[in-house]
Formats: C-alpha cells, structure tokens, sequence
C-alpha cells in the first residue's frame, strides 16, 4: 500500500519575497536622504536622466556630479532593481505555487510597485510637492507589503497545524491592528511635517507636531500593551512574542531618533537652551548628521509598521484556523482581550 506523498514546496517564492524585503528598505533610505536634501527635482526628467536612458547614464557623471543628482539616481536606480525583483517573485510565484490568492497577491506587489514608480515620476514632471508627500507615504506601505509576503510564503506559515489556535493570538490580533495603523497614521503625520511648505502658518506647523508627540505616546502605551498580550498566558506563541519584543525596542529606538531629529533640525526646547552644552549646539542645515538622524527616523517608522503589520498576520494565521475571517470573530477576539 503506497502513502500519498506531500508535493514539495519551493523555496523560491519566500527567498525573493524576503530579498524583496531586503531591497526596499535601503531604497526607503535613500528616498529619505532625498527628501532631506531637497533633491527630488536634481533631475528634471523622467523616465530618463537628463536625457540618457536611466540604465545608460554615464557612470563618470553620476559619480562626480553634485550630491543631489548622486542620491535622486542613485534612488531611481534602486527603485527599477525593486521593480525587477518583483516581476520576477511574480514569475515565481505564478510558476511553483498552486494557491490562486498568493497568485493575485503577486500581482498587487507588481502594481503597487508600479504605482509607486508612476507617482515618482509625476511628482518630477508636474513638480508637486503633494505628490512627493504621497510618494513618501505609499512607499512604506509597499515596504510593509513585501514584510507580508514574506510571511506567507514562509514554511512556519504553512506547517501550522490546523488544530493549533491558542487564545494568545486571538487576545493579540484586535491589539496589533490598531498598533499598525496607529504607526502609519505617524507615518502619515511625520510625511506631513517633513513636506510642509515655508509658507505654512507656525500654529498650523505646531498642531502638526503637538499630533505628532500625541501619537507617539498612544503608540508606545499600545506597544506596551501587546507585548503584555502576546506573553500572556501558557500557550503564548514564539511565533508572536519574538516580533512583539522587537517591536518594543524598536519603538524605543524611533522616540530617540525622534527626539534628535528635533534637535538637529530646530535646536534644543526652550526650557533646556540655557545650559552650556545646549547653547553651544549650531543647526548645520543639511548636514551629515541631521541628515542621517532624520532618514534613520522616517526609515525606523516604515520598520515598526512593517513589524507590526507582520504580528498582526501571524497572529490571524494562529486565531482563525480555518482561513476564514469575518467581522463578527475579530469583534469576539476583541472582547475576549
């Protein structure tokens, strides 16, 4: 009597998933040193570079040329690597896995990639700066897609037992949720300040920030929260508990790389300029420091919504067994927290 053999899975779809992951997150820093330095219009073309074909222009100009060109084709150029990457998970993915959603989904990462790329260009041709706002929104959300399909594309993602449903991940999964769009609404929020025109109306600014820090402090009492969930109890899951514990220390790490991104951008609070080692701080606009504390800001946000958006899809994962969602259980998962 023969046993039926389990097909064998490719690997290939959760590698180039996760080197997806892996290139996007540099591209999101050099989008973020453009932003920083102003240089979304060093090159007044798009598709191409000065008239050059983006693949063709010469490499002795791009490296001897002003800074500014150096990053915005430096970012064009990691941004069409991004896009090859993700035509060929599609590839792959169409090829060696037979789930017809993991298909589609594919397919979103090829037109949110696409999107993006088109936003980009429009924010150069038309010269917006909304559009660049926009653009820098968009971008961490594909970030935090790619982070998704790396996990279901993962083996730990399919090897869950279909009896394995501990009451952790369904106390956990209401919590992380609103963790998630709690940092991309601070996403949003920190997009909002770092676009802001000159013109803008100093109130208006100081509403912006004062939502800002408000923001920051609902985020890191949920934080707080959801690790407390996802440890809760015997049947707490790894699979939850370790992502739960990066994301506290991440959110750590983004309130001081806030805390100086003010510093090198608007100089000490009032309260502390008094003192020898405060007064003798000189803003360097566009320096390298205020540049790297204010891109290793906006990077770290895209990464704890990245981290949290992942926690939330394991946790739904090992909640609802079934595969089947609905209002009704997330509002009983809710009440049960």
């Amino acid at each position: 009597m023969t046993t039926p053999t389990t097909p064998r899975i490719s690997p290939w779809p959760h590698r180039l998933a996760v080197a997806l992951v892996c290139a996007t997150f540099p591209l999101l820093w050099v989008g973020g040193l453009v932003t920083t330095h102003d240089a979304g219009m060093a090159v007044p073309d798009w598709p191409n570079t000065y008239g050059y074909n983006l693949f063709l222009y010469p490499w002795t100009e791009w490296f001897a040329g002003p800074w500014d060109l150096f990053i915005e084709h430096a970012h064009r150029l990691f941004a069409a690597a991004v896009g090859l990457l993700c035509i060929a998970f599609v590839v792959v993915v169409w090829r060696t896995d037979s789930r017809r959603w993991m298909r589609s989904a594919s397919l979103a990462a090829l037109a949110l990639v696409i999107g993006q790329g088109v936003l980009g260009g429009m924010r150069v041709t038309l010269d917006e700066r909304t559009l660049a706002m926009i653009h820098g929104c968009v971008g961490p959300l594909f970030f935090t897609y790619c982070v998704l399909l790396a996990t279901v594309t993962s083996r730990r993602w399919r090897d869950i037992a279909r009896d394995q449903a501990p009451q952790c991940a369904r106390n956990v999964l209401p919590t992380v949720v609103m963790t998630t769009c709690l940092a991309y609404g601070q996403l949003v929020l920190g997009a909002q300040l770092r676009h802001t025109a000159a013109t803008v109306a100093p109130a208006t600014f100081r509403a912006f920030v004062i939502f800002h820090l408000l923001g920051a402090a609902a985020l890191i009492l949920m934080t707080i929260y959801l690790v407390a969930r996802a440890r809760m109890g015997a049947n707490s899951d790894r699979w939850l508990r370790t992502p739960a514990n990066w994301l506290a220390i991440l959110v750590l790490v983004q309130v001081a790389l806030g805390g100086g991104a003010w510093v090198v951008n608007y100089g000490w609070p009032s309260w502390l300029v008094d003192y020898p080692w405060a007064a003798r701080w000189v803003i360097n606009a566009q320096g390298h420091l205020q540049a790297n504390l204010t891109t290793a800001h906006v990077a770290a946000g895209s990464l704890i919504l990245g981290t949290s958006a992942m926690i939330a899809l394991r946790a739904f994962r090992l909640a609802h067994r079934d595969g089947v969602w609905n209002v009704a259980s997330f509002v009983r998962g809710g009440a049960a927290a």
